[in-house]
């Protein structure tokens, strides 16, 4: 009988229920998108996938199905937006009922993931491509969801 899916903030408990590893998308749940992206099998590299227009949960569960399904997704990293001073705060509780509710559709294991600074230094990164501020817009989400996975990955490999 399979176990049932995690959520945790533990990247060893994480990487045990993925000990072959698997392809990984993360989110960074935005309040109007959702930025996604995802890794190799491997676990080596992050790269930006779609920003996603967010709406109701079914809707948005339905195009992350699609996405899991298209790049054959074994787990999921979604970004927790804790306070500065490591304490949660509505958008942190909002992130993790999220997260409740997509690993009980997608049957995936889900990782929450410290996003602090990850805006930031995604935005860093597309200013020093000489990304107009228009093209920025439109990428930031996907781009911090980038940085998300590359950091929770580099924790699951021991590359932190």
């Amino acid at each position: 009988m399979a176990s049932a899916p995690l959520i945790t903030t533990l990247a060893a408990e994480f990487r045990e229920r993925l000990p072959a590893g698997g392809a990984l998308m993360a989110l960074d749940l935005g309040t109007q998108t959702i930025g996604t992206a995802f890794c190799d099998a491997g676990w080596r590299f992050a790269s930006p996938g779609k920003t996603l227009k967010r709406r109701k949960f079914g809707a948005d569960r339905e195009a992350l199905a699609v996405l899991v399904d298209e790049r054959s997704v074994a787990g999921v990293v979604i970004g927790l937006p804790l306070n500065m001073d490591s304490s949660e705060g509505p958008r942190a509780q909002s992130s993790r009922a999220y997260a409740r509710n997509l690993s009980a559709a997608l049957s995936l294991p889900i990782l929450l993931w410290d996003e602090r600074w990850s805006t930031a230094s995604a935005a860093s990164a597309l200013i020093a491509q000489d990304m107009s501020r228009a093209r920025r817009a439109t990428r930031i989400d996907a781009a911090a969801a980038a940085v998300i996975l590359q950091a929770a990955i580099d924790a699951l490999t021991g590359s932190a």
